[in-house]
């Protein structure tokens, strides 16, 4: 699964906000479209207090999934995942890239790369993963800038 879709947008805030808010997962059905549950497996934590294994259940036309990501984490820099299971995900890697600016404010890229157990041309597949990556960056950058910081 050598390709993949990337994306980035920058966001008012630092990076560990930014983190903040992509380990929440409790609060992914609120920004995340077509998120309709997300929630960490217990016993898997990390260090940080950041879940290893999330199981999640999605419905984003065409894909209607329950599957479970595994994660690794870099403090606030980037955090990566990998499917572990899933019903019709065959596999799906993706990262937040978090870089910091001057100005205070975050570029976040997102790097994603999705197949599924139904075939699909490649390019409609590119062009799914890159409504997947641009609807997720708008509603985190949505998400952290709403939220009121010291």
């Amino acid at each position: 699964m050598a390709e993949q879709t990337t994306s980035s947008i920058v966001i008012s805030a630092d990076p560990a906000s930014v983190m903040a808010v992509i380990s929440d997962f409790a609060s992914y059905p609120v920004w995340a479209q077509g998120v309709k549950k997300a929630e960490p497996l217990p016993g898997n934590g990390t260090g940080s207090g950041r879940p290893e294994q999330v199981y999640f259940e999605l419905d984003a036309s065409p894909i209607k999934d329950a599957y479970t990501l595994r994660y690794h984490w870099d403090a606030d820099q980037s955090v990566s995942w990998t499917l572990v299971e899933g019903r019709m995900l065959k596999a799906m890697d993706g990262a937040y890239e978090l870089d910091a600016r001057p100005d205070g404010s975050t570029e976040v890229t997102y790097r994603l790369a999705v197949d599924i157990s139904i075939p699909m041309i490649g390019m409609l597949k590119r062009k799914a993963e890159k409504v997947i990556i641009d609807t997720a960056l708008k509603g985190l950058k949505k998400r952290v800038e709403s939220i009121d910081r010291p």
